[in-house]
C-alpha cells in the first residue's frame, strides 16, 4: 500500500532527479560530450541500481503487476543506455586509435 508520505517522498525524489539531470546535461559543452560518455555510463549504472531496487520493492510488497512491469522497463531502458554509451565510446576510441596509426 502506498502511503501519502511515501508517494510525496517518491515524487520529490523524482523531481530532484529531473533537475539534477538537466543541470548536469546542460553544463557539458558539445565538444566534451562524447569523451564524457564513459562518465555518463557510470551515472547510468546508478539508474540501473535504482531500477533494480524499485523492482525488488515491487516484488517484495507484492504490489500490482503494473509496478513490476514499470520496474522491468526501467531496468531495460537503463541497460540500453549503458550498452549504447559503451558502444559509442568504444567506436570513438577506435577512431582515435585509427588516426594515430595512419599519422605515424
Amino acid at each position: 500500500m502506498m502511503t501519502p508520505e511515501l508517494l510525496i517522498g517518491n515524487i520529490t525524489l523524482f523531481i530532484l532527479a529531473i533537475f539534477l539531470g538537466f543541470e548536469l546535461i546542460t553544463k557539458v559543452p558539445a565538444t566534451l560530450h562524447t569523451p564524457l560518455m564513459s562518465g555518463a555510463n557510470a551515472i547510468s549504472g546508478i539508474s540501473i541500481i535504482g531500477a533494480l531496487i524499485g523492482a525488488n520493492v515491487a516484488y517484495d510488497a507484492q504490489q500490482t503487476v503494473v509496478s513490476g512491469i514499470l520496474a522491468f522497463v526501467a531496468v531495460v531502458l537503463a541497460m540500453i543506455n549503458v550498452v549504447g554509451g559503451f558502444a559509442v565510446t568504444n567506436r570513438m576510441l577506435n577512431m582515435i586509435a585509427g588516426k594515430k596509426r595512419r599519422g605515424a
